[in-house]
């Protein structure tokens, strides 16, 4: 269909649609474009999203003023509800997955035009009736827009639904709790917008207290909850600047070693006293990621990309590490040794089975750079040194000793051959962690219990 045929068909339901009542106009629209996208879906498997379509998804269901002079369009709270209403209705019973998918997201999906404040507020409202009432389609689609769109756009979904769940009705946390039963994709992507979030830099970015008790509790239940977009997204794929993570797992790293610190200096803000009413859950939390880790070394090595396809980047270390430093710095005057050294075992922790498991692929001598400048760690000194001597965690690997991996990592440059390649601890899923590191108090849990996450890639 020429586009010149598109702009006259658009045209005309326009100019009816005008002439209608604001909820039947919006309730026209989404039939007429299911119509239209279902027959582009017959004939392509990404249909073209033309300019026409967007401007009446605006128009009349996001209700942007177009006329020049007119007043800005306001439903009533009746009709707003309505309209989600509407909307939640739709896109539960439409059947055909690329459909609502594509419809969702010519709605919603950032424009950098004037509508993008009230496309932002109308998603955060119907995401939050979904999560409410249970319309697993929608939080699907809400999950897809969330892996594709602009972080900047992710984090303001989010904190609309903290403020709704946390903040609004003392107990909803509940009801958000629930979803991830139904939609695990989701709660995926809602904790990596929350990691990026609550990135700890000041007292009003630490995650309120429910917030995190809800993603612990998820994560601990089953690690591999933060592997979910990673798996189901193609190996090719590449992450565009400025989106979320393919996983919260740097986010949640971030999270635990910055924890102690962090409610360290809260704790001074405050004029003293303690400050120890969540490091319990980050210790949990801490535990469940290493788990998940484990479940990644496993896909790889049967993906034979062990040693080829990192999650974790060497760049994304290095604002941690450089935050960690000057918190120490920071703290040190107020004797906070236990602190400092609980966030740098938790750092070397995650860093040694990290590469274990091939999530980082990084040199030693890089690490050895990277963490000079922090406190004297034994156990960080022990995973910057070299191997340990642990049993293999798989039969062709020689004891003791990091494989010698040739080929060359996806999304990275060739690297020379004298140039020394990344190795990586052997560590098997029995192994504990060294005991001088050992929290007390620290959950004891079944390793991985809980439901499957087949790989599924995302077309």
């Amino acid at each position: 269909m020429s586009i010149l045929i598109i702009w006259n068909v658009m045209s005309d339901i326009r100019h009816s649609l005008l002439r209608r009542d604001s909820l039947s106009a919006a309730k026209e629209v989404l039939y007429h474009l299911d119509i239209y996208f279902s027959s582009q879906l017959q004939n392509a498997p990404v249909p073209l999203v033309e300019k026409g379509p967007i401007e009446l998804l605006e128009e009349f269901v996001i209700q942007v003023t177009k006329e020049r002079g007119s007043l800005a369009k306001r439903l009533t709270s009746i009709q707003e509800l309505q309209l989600l209403d509407l909307l939640c209705s739709y896109f539960q019973e439409q059947s055909k997955e690329p459909v609502r998918q594509v419809i969702f997201s010519s709605l919603f999906s950032p424009q950098g035009n004037k509508a993008d404040d009230l496309r932002m507020a109308l998603l955060a409202k119907l995401t939050s009736m979904a999560v409410a009432v249970c319309r697993v389609p929608v939080l699907e689609c809400a999950a897809s827009w969330l892996q594709r769109s602009p972080a900047i756009y992710c984090m303001r979904l989010a904190k609309a639904l903290v403020d709704d769940y946390c903040g609004l009705v003392p107990g909803s946390i509940q009801t958000l709790k629930q979803i991830f039963n139904v939609s695990p994709r989701f709660c995926c992507q809602f904790i990596t917008a929350v990691a990026s979030l609550y990135d700890m830099s000041s007292e009003g970015l630490l995650p309120p207290h429910d917030l995190l008790e809800m993603i612990v509790s998820w994560i601990f239940e089953d690690p591999r909850l933060i592997l979910i977009t990673f798996l189901n997204t193609p190996i090719s794929a590449n992450l565009p600047l400025g989106f979320l993570d393919f996983s919260p797992l740097m986010g949640l790293v971030r999270w635990c070693v910055i924890a102690p610190l962090s409610y360290r200096r809260k704790q001074k803000a405050a004029g003293g006293g303690p400050v120890v009413e969540n490091q319990s859950l980050y210790s949990k939390l801490h535990l469940s990621m290493l788990q998940g880790l484990m479940v990644l070394q496993t896909h790889l090595t049967e993906k034979s990309l062990y040693g080829r396809l990192g999650l974790l980047l060497f760049e994304q270390l290095v604002p941690l590490v450089e935050e960690l430093g000057q918190l120490c710095q920071e703290l040190n005057p107020l004797n906070a040794e236990q602190e400092m050294e609980l966030a740098l075992d938790r750092l070397a922790q995650a860093l040694q089975v990290s590469m274990a498991t091939g999530a980082l692929l990084c040199t030693r001598d890089d690490l050895r750079t990277l963490c000079s400048r922090l406190p004297h760690n034994n156990l960080m000194q022990l995973v910057i040194s070299g191997p340990v001597q642990p049993a293999p965690a798989h039969p062709t690997l020689t004891p003791g000793y990091y494989p010698h991996i040739h080929t060359p990592p996806l999304g990275y440059p060739t690297i020379p051959a004298h140039a020394s390649m990344p190795t990586h601890a052997a560590l098997p899923a029995h192994a504990a962690l060294p005991a001088h590191s050992a929290i007390p108090g620290h959950p004891v849990q079944t390793f991985l219990p809980g439901m499957n996450f087949p790989f599924r890639p995302m077309h």
